[in-house]
């Protein structure tokens, strides 16, 4: 395991969907499909927020029930396992679902004494 305090993870993942809200501001699904490098500079930021997660310990995870955690892993793992079939209908769904929420609740936990 990291020797990095795991609240710097937590903000890592906070960081890494602030990235993303950026990247696809203004954009639409087919301008999406359409730019390659923000694909790339998103499907990393997913990685890393997977990543991020798998490091925080469970003790802690289990303070914010409302994560989905086993998510936030399962995709972090197609990506890195199925990334020449990631369907990016999937991705921009999750990005337009689920990112917001993630990035509300690491935020509402960040803020926490």
């Amino acid at each position: 395991m990291s020797r990095r305090d795991w609240i710097l993870f937590v903000a890592d993942m906070q960081q890494a969907c602030d990235k993303i809200s950026g990247y696809i501001s203004g954009m639409g699904f087919e301008d999406f499909c359409a730019d390659t490098r923000t694909v790339d500079a998103v499907v990393r930021n997913l990685e890393i927020i997977g990543e991020a997660s798998s490091r925080i310990p469970e003790d802690k995870k289990l303070l914010k029930p409302e994560i989905d955690w086993v998510a936030i892993r399962g995709l972090r793992n197609r990506i890195v396992q199925e990334v020449f079939g990631l369907s990016l209908s999937v991705i921009w769904s999750i990005l337009q679902t689920d990112l917001p929420v993630l990035a509300r609740q690491l935020s509402a936990w960040a803020k926490e004494p």
